[in-house]
């Protein structure tokens, strides 16, 4: 079988595609999957450039999105020709968060699904939306999930909140969608224009470009009248958090998620005390809670927003043009 491969030292020159022995057929409680699409992540970037240490050689790409070509005995969730898609935390199945590392996280501590077969136990993938192509379906893994578990695990989004949500990427744009689908209006930032303008097309209800608004914080809670908004998705980190907890309300919630502006940095302790709130960090979310978020999409009222899909062999060029923020949404890898 085909897969891309990350050989050390890591970066994305050190992408190769190889020639692998087929995995063979499932054991007990295993299914074999033919893999046919992915989307990339921060963290698959992070691994990809080395920015995240992995051993090598690593076949990266944390979501996966195929059909079973088989089962093994005891297994009974699953059958031939199912349409499935990969879990972040494969362990993970259920309850409170239990994990805080990546080294059973696909694509990172084990091998990811840049490859066309895998046979893992069936713990490893959950039924896929009903009707989505193996590239929307692997967008759920990762990105969807997070924002899925930060707005209705976490925060109990309901008809009527106020959201905040930070740039345009894959996280962003999965909640943005959520939020409109659960009756909730929403703010959005982004350094471009024209992004936010696709924003509005997808029901964004107040946009703000913060390069040319550095207080967005503040214009952000005038938009709801002085009070702030009920929740923030802050996929920035200790560069954006002090003006997050400027919008959300007293007693809102913030779900940390992300580090795009670094891994470490001052938090305004001060302010987050007198507005009570609830600063909660996020990694993805368990099994139960995609089986979860999987339900909801067979509703048919959502669908990933997709920017551009590459091939699996041009993974390099897939990942450098992540690099250069210019994507809205996901980035599909299809074979």
């Amino acid at each position: 079988m085909k897969a891309m491969v990350l050989q050390a030292p890591m970066g994305l020159d050190r992408l190769m595609l190889e020639d692998r022995p087929d995995p063979g057929t499932p054991g007990a409680g295993e299914i074999r999957v033919r893999l046919h699409g992915s989307t990339l992540n921060f963290h698959d970037l992070g691994v990809a450039t080395g920015q995240m240490p992995a051993q090598a050689p690593r076949v990266p790409l944390a979501d996966g999105g195929g059909v079973v070509e088989a089962v093994g005995e005891g297994v009974t969730e699953f059958a031939a020709g199912d349409a499935v898609v990969s879990c972040f935390f494969p362990d993970w199945e259920d309850g409170t968060a239990q994990i805080g590392d990546f080294s059973r996280t696909p694509g990172d501590g084990i091998d990811g699904y840049a490859r066309e077969v895998a046979v893992v136990p069936a713990r490893f993938f959950t039924h896929a939306p009903k009707g989505f192509s193996a590239v929307e379906a692997a967008a759920i893994t990762t990105a969807g999930l997070t924002a899925w578990r930060a707005l209705i695990g976490d925060g109990q989004l309901k008809a009527g909140d106020t959201v905040l949500l930070l740039g345009t990427g894959g996280v962003s744009i999965w909640a943005l969608q959520i939020a409109k689908a659960m009756g909730a209006t929403v703010a959005i930032t982004s350094s471009s224009g024209e992004k936010l303008e696709r924003a509005r097309d997808l029901g964004a209800d107040f946009t703000l470009n913060y390069r040319e608004t550095q207080d967005w914080g503040a214009k952000v809670r005038e938009w709801t009248g002085g009070l702030g908004v009920d929740h923030v998705v802050e996929v920035g980190g200790p560069g954006t958090l002090a003006q997050s907890i400027e919008a959300v309300r007293v007693g809102g919630h913030i779900s940390l998620i992300g580090v795009l502006t670094g891994a470490a940095g001052e938090v305004p302790t001060a302010a987050l005390m007198g507005k009570q709130a609830r600063l909660q960090g996020l990694i993805v979310g368990s099994r139960r809670q995609q089986q979860d978020f999987v339900r909801a999409l067979d509703s048919g009222t959502i669908r990933p927003v997709i920017d551009c899909t590459f091939a699996l062999e041009e993974l390099g060029d897939a990942f450098r043009y992540e690099m250069s923020a210019a994507h809205f949404g996901k980035i599909g890898v299809a074979w």
